[in-house]
């Protein structure tokens, strides 16, 4: 995701105003805070320590943070670059949401050329290392199969190239025309949105039946819809397309290729959907399941595991977007929860298929780039998660769950993650750098430290490289700093950093300055 007005690190979050630090909010949850969670200790359930730093603020079980202990080892393919305190992480700034689209005629082009070739200019001189732009499917391949424009971003790339900086491409998949109303999105192709017409099951469903249009739905994966292609094949061609026209720029000045899996680029479900106002901080959420191929899926499974009972719904006393843990029976720890057989079944599937998507599209785009891996100092290959670090000091970590992360007080559910990631060769980006346990309302029982620690124990396990970026476009010192401490974290150094985003400040040269000593870019504020 490119808008740094977004308040989550999967950026499906809500606007500025209704970020974490919104004293609205903390009123909001007051009522919340009082209500006390039903913890009796459970079990029969072997633990490990979760992590080893501290973390005072973690409501335990039994008296220490735990996880499920999982002993899958596999052989990664990724091979580590050189790790050292004394190296430089690279700095990226994203590309605006505004800076290109589809004008009247229906062709694309870049917007504002001028004040971007400035602002490029700008950035090369204090210092960045390159650009992040999103290459958009519904920009490329917009009205008909196959027919691929790529004019945009050749002309984009030249320019960037030009100025000294290097790029980081970003294939995105999905739509953004809900992500903002202050600026125009780009929607999926049109001759997608023509099949959706028809056919609205190929969009995610809640349990109300609303869709989602903005990804297609994980079930037809594996269904030729599309012109007689299935959706995996048409984002395979449209990579193969992609390699093909930018061959000569491989490896060298694109230096990274981030593989788009969902919403916002992220492999997760569509389940806390800001634009239309059904979801709003910090809501559990809701599980995107209900379009008729997910729930064939679903049958099919629960038929095979001799559960015919479990076949035709998804749980029940789930609550809606907006609902808090303590309102949702299922979220908590009694019978017919999360902790029961049938709730171990639904979340097994549900989290189940979103790997299965991961391994599909990073298993195709591994083969079409990775001949490109030994050019020059090597094309990485990337993918995004989403960071939903509200409600995770809670036994369920509901908003994790309804987006389909498997994890819990007692399971690891980014283990699996990471092993897919690992299996294709793909480093992982995370967000979420700059924030700070103490900035987040106690009542939602935060933590995006500890869920950020948790996800760089599972890639340190599993021997991915990680890149990071921020969730708010902000620049005191303190977000720095916690910038600074994630990227030479002393267990898991991060590859590179993108700065999220491209801003008015970014164009004045003398707010920036280098520091050669912490070998971190900082802002200076101008107080003329």
């Amino acid at each position: 995701m490119i808008d740094g007005s977004i308040g989550m690190a999967c950026k499906c979050s809500v606007e500025r105003r209704s970020v974490i630090y919104c004293n609205n909010l903390r009123d909001f949850c007051f009522d919340r805070e009082r209500r006390k969670f039903n913890r009796k200790n459970l079990r029969n359930v072997s633990t490990i320590p979760i992590f080893k730093r501290s973390f005072s603020r973690w409501r335990p079980v039994s008296g220490k943070s735990c996880i499920l202990s999982m002993d899958v080892r596999e052989k990664s393919r990724s091979t580590l670059f050189e790790s050292s305190k004394h190296k430089r992480v690279p700095l990226y700034v994203m590309m605006p949401i505004d800076s290109f689209g589809i004008d009247t005629s229906g062709a694309p082009r870049i917007r504002k050329m001028k004040a971007l070739t400035i602002s490029l200019k700008a950035l090369k001189l204090a210092g960045v290392h390159g650009i992040a732009v999103e290459v958009w499917w519904g920009i490329v391949e917009r009205f008909f199969p196959h027919a691929y424009n790529w004019s945009l971003y050749e002309e984009l790339f030249k320019l960037v190239s030009e100025m000294g900086l290097k790029l980081q491409v970003a294939l995105s998949f999905h739509s953004n025309v809900h992500l903002s109303s202050r600026v125009q999105g780009v929607s999926l192709p049109q001759w997608i949105i023509e099949i959706g017409r028809d056919n609205k099951d190929i969009y995610y469903r809640d349990q109300n039946g609303f869709p989602n249009a903005d990804y297609l739905t994980l079930g037809v994966d594996n269904l030729p819809l599309f012109s007689g292609r299935t959706a995996v094949q048409c984002y395979e061609d449209f990579i193969s397309s992609f390699a093909s026209k930018f061959d000569s720029l491989m490896g060298t000045i694109i230096e990274e290729v981030c593989v788009g899996l969902g919403p916002s680029g992220e492999l997760r479900y569509p389940a806390h959907p800001f634009e239309d106002g059904r979801w709003q901080f910090p809501g559990i959420g809701a599980f995107q399941c209900y379009d008729k191929y997910m729930m064939e899926d679903l049958r099919s499974v629960a038929w095979q595991e001799g559960k015919p009972d479990w076949a035709n719904k998804g749980p029940p006393n789930v609550g809606d977007y907006n609902s808090f843990p303590t309102d949702v029976p299922f979220f908590e720890d009694g019978d017919g929860s999360f902790l029961s057989d049938y709730g171990h079944f639904f979340l097994e599937w549900y989290s189940d298929r979103l790997v299965r998507h991961a391994d599909d599209i990073l298993g195709v785009a591994a083969n079409l780039l990775g001949k490109y891996s030994a050019k020059s100092q090597g094309l990485r290959m990337v993918a995004k998660i989403g960071l939903l670090y509200w409600w995770y000091q809670t036994l369920s970590h509901p908003a994790e769950l309804t987006a389909g992360y498997y994890n819990t007080a007692f399971r690891d559910g980014y283990d699996s993650l990471a092993s897919i990631f690992s299996r294709h060769g793909a480093a992982l980006q995370i967000s979420c750098f700059e924030m700070l346990d103490n900035e987040t309302p106690q009542a939602c029982l935060c933590s995006p430290e500890g869920l950020l620690q948790q996800i760089k124990n599972a890639s340190k396990k599993r021997v991915v490289e990680l890149t990071g970026r921020n969730a708010h476009e902000r620049f005191d010192e303190a977000g720095l700093k916690q910038i600074h401490s994630n990227c030479y974290d002393s267990q898991e150094e991060t590859n590179l950093f993108f700065l999220v985003t491209m801003s008015r400040v970014f164009v004045h040269k003398r707010r920036w300055k280098i520091s050669e000593e912490k070998r971190l870019l900082s802002y200076e504020h101008n107080r003329a």
